[in-house]
């Protein structure tokens, strides 16, 4: 594929110190420090966040939409997802906070939990009657999605053909809203508020919908503070709110990183948090040393999406509010997981994923160079490089590590006497002169 990557995480340049902190952290090795600033190599990133949550100086910035791209639509539709509720205390109703929506510029709000439960109805039915390889690999995130192209591209026939619930949500409300009033669909901005990178920029690339649904994103975190006020005004203002309609108890659960497992029903399964787990998970299937697992659920912040870099709130307190909203949602329902589920799924023409999904396809890094006689040559110097470097890994020279700044050399992007013990040595010889 020649599409150049997209991603999300920006440098702030001013407040960068190149401390190398998110060089060190980055497990796809997709940072470098250059002129005393961190670059990062759109190639590499997987647009995980993990640069986001440990950089000390706040340097670096997920990139989402302003607010005022409202204004370029007839009509704007916030897709709620359980990250999202999971930001207020669990005890305010969801209605309370759609008017609070309402009341930043968004007519209306779909709550992607009812999305989930379609979604968990047809992966249940997928996985039911898959062959094989085992195990199939959830698909929900799209930060572990890039990672299996770049790191793991023998797994993407391995990934499940299924939409996440807020594309299909978006799909469904699209068609809904443009039908029902009239209106060309460029007139309808879908919204996702996003916890991640990763999931607003596979809205503007995305790696497994043929043509997405949405209109771009907001960060939770950007939009948390005028929110927060305007639920306030809501609940000192307002004595009646019109009642949500809302997805079951067991798709909102969907929030957690344990969640999808528990609203799909699937047992046989594995679930990996955080992305030193998540790549340990796809490294043992890539192995294939989990042949007997038939679904492994992976997600790349700690604790699922309510963990996520762009999130307002506390992951412990997320997953506390997210506890005490599904519970009080599911103790007013009746019967099991599957009737539940099913007495929310009234709409007779939900989005099949079929329709929609494209196949994810591997996107391995770029060869050192297209002619093979010349790659070859680039691999024996590569080769030779690490052989005068120290292999300490210290990161002075700005990568991760002595075999990172030998590719770096090879590939034009550096030269040797960035590293401060061949400067030593070099000067040290020159003395004995």
């Amino acid at each position: 594929m020649s599409e150049a990557y997209l991603n999300s995480v920006r440098v702030n340049t001013r407040r960068c110190t190149g401390c190398l902190i998110c060089v060190k952290d980055c497990l796809v090795q997709a940072i470098r420090v250059r002129n005393g600033k961190a670059v990062i190599l759109s190639d590499r990133c997987i647009d995980c966040g993990e640069c986001i949550r440990c950089c000390p100086t706040r340097a670096m910035e997920g990139w989402a939409d302003p607010l005022t791209e409202l204004k370029k639509y007839k009509v704007n539709i916030a897709l709620a997802t359980p990250s999202f509720y999971a930001q207020f205390d669990g005890n305010i109703a969801a209605s309370v906070i759609w008017e609070g929506l309402r009341e930043l510029g968004f007519d209306t709000v779909f709550d992607v939990a009812l999305a989930g439960d379609y979604i968990s109805d047809e992966m249940e039915r997928y996985i039911a009657h898959y062959k094989g390889p085992f195990p199939l690999i959830s698909s929900a995130c799209p930060a572990v999605l890039r990672l299996i192209q770049t790191k793991y591209p023998e797994l993407v026939k391995q990934v499940l053909p299924i939409l996440a619930p807020a594309e299909a949500a978006a799909i469904y409300t699209r068609r809904e809203t443009t039908k029902r009033l009239q209106l060309a669909p460029e007139q309808v901005g879908i919204w996702f508020i996003s916890p991640c990178p990763a999931k607003g920029t596979n809205i503007h690339q995305s790696v497994d919908v043929a043509h997405t649904a949405v209109t771009g994103s907001f960060t939770i975190a950007s939009i948390y503070g005028p929110l927060t006020q305007a639920i306030k005004h809501v609940q000192e203002t307002r004595y009646e709110v019109p009642e949500a309609t809302l997805g079951s108890s067991y798709s909102l659960s969907w929030g957690s990183w344990q969640g999808e497992l528990e609203s799909t029903g699937v047992t046989n399964a594995l679930a990996a948090q955080g992305p030193e787990e998540v790549d340990e998970l796809l490294e043992q299937i890539s192995m294939a040393k989990l042949n007997d697992v038939r679904y492994a659920c992976c997600y790349s912040c700690a604790g699922g999406c309510i963990g996520g870099p762009c999130v307002a709130v506390n992951k412990y307190v997320a997953a506390k509010n997210l506890r005490v909203r599904v519970e009080r949602r599911r103790s007013r329902e009746d019967g099991d997981r599957k009737s539940a589920m099913q007495r929310r799924r009234i709409i007779e023409d939900f989005p099949d994923s079929w329709r929609y999904i494209k196949p994810l396809e591997p996107r391995p890094h770029p060869p050192l160079a297209r002619d093979f006689g010349e790659a070859l040559e680039k691999m024996a110097r590569l080769k030779e490089l690490e052989k005068e470097f120290p292999q300490l890994d210290c990161g002075a020279c700005g990568a991760p590590t002595c075999h990172a700044f030998a590719e770096d050399v090879v590939r034009g992007y550096g030269k040797k006497e960035g590293c401060i013990f061949l400067q030593k040595k070099q000067e040290t010889g020159e003395k004995d002169r």
